[in-house]
């Protein structure tokens, strides 16, 4: 089982820049296939940014050229760099990880994006 703890969310103007970081427990991080989700007021939890173990990306349209994923495997933490944020990109953004059908989720960390 993966403990997911995320981290680095945050207020920011738009036009600004966060980096989120998920860090999880357990030896065999590398294994997983890790996304970002998020989940605005009143609507349904959308992907944001997938990750394979084998290090295959996938964007949706709405952040393509904007946010970046990544993975260290060494230590057991994935990364969604983003910039040019605009307020619709405000969110609760949740860690998953998946193994053979197996998902495990984060808490979920705070994203606003508002002058």
């Amino acid at each position: 089982q993966a403990h997911l703890v995320e981290s680095g969310g945050g207020l920011v103007q738009p036009g600004g820049s966060l980096s989120l970081s998920c860090a999880a427990s357990g030896s065999i991080f590398r294994f997983y296939n890790m996304g970002w989700y998020r989940q605005a007021p009143g609507k349904q939890r959308e992907l944001v940014a997938f990750i394979s173990n084998g290090g295959s990306t996938n964007y949706a349209n709405s952040v393509k050229g904007r946010f970046t994923i990544s993975r260290d495997n060494a230590e057991n933490t994935v990364y969604l760099q983003m910039n040019s944020l605009k307020p619709e990109d405000t969110a609760v953004y949740y860690c998953n990880a998946e193994l053979r059908g197996y998902q495990f989720w984060g808490q979920g960390t705070q994203v606003t994006v508002s002058s």
